[in-house]
């Protein structure tokens, strides 16, 4: 069984490549949004603002109630319970004002970050039709997935949160700091003494902490994997009795997971009591300093009620900054990998001729192509071949021998190092590629079919035929019988991965949507190499029906099913060794007719 490469989920504190060179870029993109931005940073600045403003004015109620409780144990008045009530009534205006605020700036963010990450995915969707073939043969298709869903979550999340939470605390820590100069100054910078000591815990603890943190996404990742594979691959496992291997290998890996678990939590579960720890120790220090200023008369009560409840959350900014630091880390991270794949070479869809696709006849020439997917690794030494038009070709050869490499430089999936390809004297360069590949169908070894109807994977292969158009496909595919018998026939749905009609249906369906494209030229890449023999028969009646007055290409390694091809093209490491139909070949006895036979003994 193949694992997908799906890779693990990305780590929390994973920092980028170039941080400035990112953050820049993700600056620019957000930029359309300056003016919601500026109002974000506003409320939250007002917001915060009005919530560290309370504590003082909490501050002036406990004073008030104090000189009242005095004077009244005094015997000169009483308490003003008006003149706390109206600075009650302020505190609350101010919180409900806070509140307001920070729900406001909350609703603007989360827009800003869903339309952006909007954008980034619709822009991903279209960058995908774009890019060339050698992108996916390089990145795994969990790589990309990976990016389109993981970063991107990972972006918006950090982008909504990090953000204002960013502002806030910077803002917190200051405003914090005032207030408490605006009470007593000496006390403040008694307080601020606490931020070295407090930083130094902080970046002790993430950095403990973040090589676990990473270890556990990584272990996570693979016994994600663990879980696909045993789910995807029940039925060999059972076939294999491979439970007890596969259940002791997850032990391992789980195991793994566990010991980084719970050591990047314990780390992470210091930083709240260990920052509660130096906010109430500093507490105590102001606590008994400010009563000393207070018998001395330096400060009032409700002063020190105040500060004690600055001095409390002078600390938490702190934490919240170390936490907002590693999520733009993260953020910057996974922008700097979508940018990266929106910033890949695309493939250019340019022609230097307008040519009528209408009067292509299927001509086609290969002239000393050669070719190589890397400079140091030639796959194609030099191939020519000649191709009338309505001929059916068979290419031939064992595994590596370059059979797939030409169909997809015929495609120009790739384009040849040396040499040319022409299709009716035109060079395949002139032609635009979208127009190029219309002139096309493929039919390949692995089916591919989408979840959805019948019906709606018939007509792929020409979105604008008609039903009766695509019955007639099916019926010259010979799969019109087998559709009907199903419960909802043409309607019936197609489940995720398609394994609700058999291998040699599905097979038959990609024919019927070759059929209904109806292409210039036909390219049949190991149709019948994974069906039954009796499914074999129906295939090759559709195919004979196909590939009339088309020029056709057939990839095949069961030989038997090539005898009939107008001419064979045999290659051996990268070059055509010999050319001819199926019994001059077999005349030659060279090496078309070692492959035959020995395909022939291996069935006796």
């Amino acid at each position: 069984m193949a694992r997908r490469k799906m890779g693990p989920p990305r780590m929390m504190v994973e920092k980028a490549k170039d941080f400035k060179g990112t953050l820049k870029k993700l600056i620019q993109y957000i930029s359309k949004y300056k003016i919601s931005l500026i109002i974000v940073f506003i409320l939250a600045i007002a917001s915060t603002i009005f919530s560290i403003a309370g504590p003082k004015i909490l501050g002036n109620a406990t004073q008030e109630l104090y000189n009242g409780l005095i004077s009244k144990i005094t015997g000169t008045g009483g308490i003003n319970f008006n003149n706390i009530a109206r600075i009650l009534l302020v505190l609350l205006s101010l919180y409900v004002l806070s509140a307001i605020f920070s729900y406001i700036q909350s609703l603007v963010m989360a827009k800003i970050s869903n339309d952006t990450t909007y954008r980034l995915r619709k822009e991903m969707s279209q960058k995908i039709k774009k890019l060339p073939m050698r992108y996916f043969d390089a990145k795994t298709t969990g790589e990309t997935l990976s990016i389109i869903t993981n970063d991107i979550d990972t972006l918006q999340q950090s982008l909504n949160q990090s953000a204002t939470q960013l502002i806030t605390s910077i803002v917190t820590v200051v405003g914090i700091f005032i207030m408490m100069c605006s009470i007593h100054v000496g006390l403040a910078i008694l307080t601020a003494l606490v931020l070295p000591f407090a930083s130094i815990f902080v970046m002790f603890i993430m950095k403990h902490s973040q090589k676990y943190f990473k270890r556990q996404q990584e272990y996570l990742g693979i016994v994600d994997g663990e879980v696909e594979e045993m789910l995807g691959g029940h039925t060999v496992v059972k076939a294999f009795n491979a439970e007890e291997k596969l259940l002791n290998e997850f032990q391992k890996e789980n195991e793994k997971l566990y010991e980084s678990g719970w050591k990047s939590q314990f780390f992470a579960g210091l930083m709240h009591p260990i920052m509660n720890f130096i906010g109430n120790l500093n507490y105590a220090v102001i606590a008994i300093i400010g009563a000393y200023y207070c018998s001395k008369g330096k400060i009032n009560v409700g002063n020190i009620q105040s500060f004690i409840q600055y001095s409390k959350n002078f600390t938490q900014p702190i934490a919240q900054l170390a936490q907002v630091m590693n999520q733009i880390q993260s953020m910057i991270a996974a922008a700097e990998r979508v940018f990266e794949f929106l910033e890949e070479t695309e493939e250019e869809d340019n022609g230097t001729q307008d040519i009528d696709l209408e009067n292509i006849k299927g001509n086609i020439e290969f002239k000393h192509v050669r070719f190589g997917y890397n400079q140091d690794q030639i796959v194609i030494n030099d191939f020519n071949a000649k191709v009338k038009a309505g001929q059916k070709i068979a290419i031939v050869g064992p595994t590596g021998a370059g059979k797939t490499t030409m169909i997809k430089l015929l495609m120009r999936f790739y384009t040849v190092r040396q040499g040319e390809i022409l299709i009716d004297g035109h060079n395949i360069n002139e032609f635009k590629r979208s127009e190029l590949r219309n002139v096309f169908g493929m039919v390949l070894q692995d089916t591919w079919l989408f979840n959805g109807t019948i019906m709606e994977n018939l007509r792929y292969g020409r979105l604008s035929a008609s039903d009766d158009e695509v019955i007639n496909a099916a019926k010259m595919a010979h799969v019109h019988h087998f559709i009907q018998t199903l419960p909802d026939a043409y309607q019936m749905e197609l489940n995720e991965e398609t394994n609700n009609v058999s291998g040699g249906q599905k097979q038959l369906l990609t024919i019927a949507r070759a059929i209904l494209a109806n292409p210039k030229v036909m390219i049949l890449d190991e149709a019948t190499s994974n069906v039954d023999t009796r499914t074999e028969i129906l295939i090759q009646k559709a195919m004979d029906e196909l590939m009339k007055g088309r020029t056709s290409f057939i990839i095949a390694h069961r030989l038997s099913t090539i005898k009939n091809a107008d001419l064979i093209l045999v290659m051996k490491e990268g070059d055509i060794v010999e050319i001819g139909n199926h019994n001059s070949l077999m005349k030659q006895n060279g090496f078309y007719a070692e492959l035959y036979n020995s395909q022939f003994e291996q069935l006796q």
